[in-house]
């Protein structure tokens, strides 16, 4: 599920996530890009969530990436991601201490149970970047919904 080094099928989608916040926290977005393992992009996802903090918005965009995989039914997918925390703590290395972390956590783990074939693994910042932007988007997005709806 979660250990890049396990063996298993070649993957059918290389799903990158990334989630946004402007300040932390605050106006937050998310960015996932659901791609072929020849590079052709299948879904761009760029979502502004409202207001949190960085490590809420990527597990949010972790979730999203989860949701349209079991949508399109992948038996085996790697969802990167530059996040050293969601990393560590999805693959069981550290622990989840933040209350709202832990319930999107939980909600993680369980999405991967159903999905057996995915696989979480760590990029660098400069392997994301075109998700970065799709988050950062998302987040700007947000900022300008929360401030036209100030009186």
């Amino acid at each position: 599920m979660t250990d890049p080094a396990r063996s298993g099928p070649d993957p059918e989608f290389i799903v990158h996530i990334d989630g946004s916040s402007l300040r932390n926290p605050g106006p937050s977005g998310i960015g996932v890009r659901l791609a072929r393992p020849d590079g052709s992009v299948v879904k761009d996802v760029s979502h502004s969530i409202g207001v949190g903090t960085n490590n809420q918005a990527e597990y949010q965009a972790l979730l999203c990436a989860l949701r349209e995989l079991a949508l399109l039914g992948a038996a085996a997918a790697e969802v990167r991601t530059d996040s050293q925390l969601l990393y560590s703590q999805v693959t069981g290395r550290f622990r989840v201490k933040n209350r709202r972390l832990r319930e999107l956590h939980e909600q993680a783990l369980a999405l991967l149970s159903q999905l057996p074939g995915v696989r979480i693994v760590h990029v660098s910042r400069g392997d994301n970047s075109a998700t970065d932007k799709l988050a950062r988007a998302a987040s700007a997005a947000a900022a300008r919904a929360l401030k036209d709806a100030r009186p």
